[in-house]
C-alpha cells in the first residue's frame, strides 16, 4: 500500500453521507477545491486501486477503515466500500489488514452502517461536517 495524500487518515475530507452510497457521479468535493485523502491499495492480483478514505472508526478495542475505492477519473458509481483492520506502526506508519473472522467482519460492516447512518442524519439536519 502507497499513499497518495500525505495527511492524518482520520482527517478524512469526504462524508460517507457524500460518497459511499452516491451513485449521482457527482465530483462536488473536488470542485470546491478538496482533495480527499486517498490510498493506493496493491491488490492480490498486482493491480492498483486508488481508494478515498471514509473514515476510521473503533470497534471493540480495534480500529477498522472504511475506503471508497476510485475510477480513474476519481470517482465511485456503485458505492462498493473496503473495509480492513487499521493500526500504525510505531512510527506512525498505516497498516492495513483483511478482516478474516465472519463474524468480525460483519461487526465492522455494522458498525459503518451505523456510521453513514448517522452521517445521513446529521447532514438532513444540517449539522456541518467535520473534517
Amino acid at each position: 500500500m502507497s499513499q497518495e495524500n500525505n495527511k492524518d487518515l482520520q482527517g478524512a475530507a469526504c462524508s460517507p453521507a457524500d460518497c459511499a452510497s452516491c451513485s449521482s457521479n457527482c465530483s462536488s468535493n473536488l470542485t470546491q477545491g478538496n482533495t480527499p485523502n486517498t490510498i493506493t491499495l496493491t491488490m492480490e492480483d498486482d493491480t492498483e486501486v486508488a481508494c478515498a478514505i471514509l473514515t476510521v472508526f473503533p470497534l471493540d478495542k480495534k480500529e477498522y477503515i472504511a475506503l471508497l475505492p476510485l475510477d480513474d477519473q476519481g470517482k465511485n458509481n456503485d458505492g462498493e466500500v473496503f473495509l480492513y483492520a487499521f493500526s500504525k506502526t510505531e512510527q506512525g506508519d498505516p497498516i492495513l489488514a483483511n478482516i478474516e473472522d465472519d463474524d468480525e467482519y460483519k461487526a465492522a460492516t455494522e458498525a459503518f452502517d451505523t456510521i453513514l447512518e448517522n452521517a445521513r442524519k446529521d447532514e438532513a439536519a444540517g449539522v456541518p461536517i467535520e473534517e
